[in-house]
């Protein structure tokens, strides 16, 4: 069992991601963004940090730059379903560049939405071997 903050702006994925991770015996905090996610994570103790990318207040990118400040210990682990640039872009590509820019910020893996639940606990038992 590992303490995990998941930040999201999403509800659902927020509820889902807790759900999901509970049922596999890891305490679970959860924060709404950025700024939110780096206050939790100031108070507490966490083993693992699981951020999406695309947030208000504070995104993905900021969040990882300032959790890799006050550590390089703690796996982060970066979430994405993309945005849409415009219309000419290829989503699937830009999702890519996103995770391609978090891993270069400090992010320990990456994983693009969706994702399944076995997949995200492999990604997480990796980032905790």
């Amino acid at each position: 069992m590992c303490r995990v903050l998941v930040i999201d702006d999403s509800d659902s994925v927020r509820s889902t991601l807790k759900t999901m991770l509970e049922s596999a015996g890891h305490d679970v905090a959860v924060a709404f963004d950025g700024v939110d996610g780096v206050a939790q994570f100031r108070q507490r103790s966490f083993d693992l940090v699981i951020s999406d990318i695309v947030m208000p207040r504070k995104d993905g990118f900021q969040t990882v730059r300032e959790l890799r400040e006050m550590t390089e210990a703690v796996p982060i682990i970066v979430m994405s379903g993309g945005f849409q640039l415009s219309n000419s872009c290829d989503n699937q590509r830009d999702i890519d560049d996103l995770l391609y820019i978090a891993e270069d910020l400090g992010a320990t893996r990456t994983i693009g939405k969706p994702f399944t639940r076995t997949e995200l606990l492999t990604v997480i038992g990796e980032c905790l071997r």
